[in-house]
């Protein structure tokens, strides 16, 4: 009888199951890409729903979020630079903007340096609601981050960076 190794008793996920799956139907399918690609996928599912229920609590979306974050960290930005310097895609930055106006989160101002230009700020209840979001959108990330020691934590980390770097050396979204 064969004894037992950590490869054969090792848990298996949803993505192991959709591996198998797809080698029996097609044994020439280079499916191991999926182990790595797949659990990203199913990964950024939850945590995107962990931030979503951490940012509910404050009536506001993850694409909110980055906005007046990003304006806490600069400061007045042009709506051009604020588009720059946001994590999140581009997608309707001027109907995030209206909305987050019309709760009083920020103000769009005359550019001095520029007549035609205008710069978007935080107003105070802008400031108070993404300091407060901005814990818990901490608390939720350190909640989320798996158990590792700070060791394989940043060996995790410079792995994704490389990947990322990879991924945006090929003009990848």
């Amino acid at each position: 009888m064969k004894k037992p190794t950590a490869e054969t008793t090792r848990a298996t996920d949803a993505v192991d199951e959709l591996i198998d799956a797809w080698k029996s139907v097609d044994s020439a399918l280079h499916a191991e890409s999926l182990h790595l690609v797949g659990r990203v996928i199913v990964l950024a599912q939850h945590l995107q729903r962990s931030v979503d229920a951490a940012l509910a609590k404050y009536d506001m979306t993850l694409g909110q979020f980055d906005i007046l974050a990003t304006l806490r960290r600069r400061g007045q930005l042009t709506p051009k630079r604020l588009l720059e310097s946001v994590v999140l895609s581009s997608g309707g930055m001027t109907g995030r903007l209206d909305g987050l106006a019309e709760v009083g989160w920020i103000v769009r101002k005359a550019d001095p340096n520029d007549r035609r230009g205008v710069l978007v700020e935080l107003t105070a209840k802008g400031k108070k609601r993404i300091d407060a979001a901005t814990k818990a959108r901490f608390a939720e990330a350190e909640a989320s981050s798996p158990k590792l020691n700070r060791k394989q934590a940043d060996e995790l980390a410079e792995m994704l960076r490389a990947w990322l770097l990879q991924l945006n050396s090929r003009g990848s979204p």
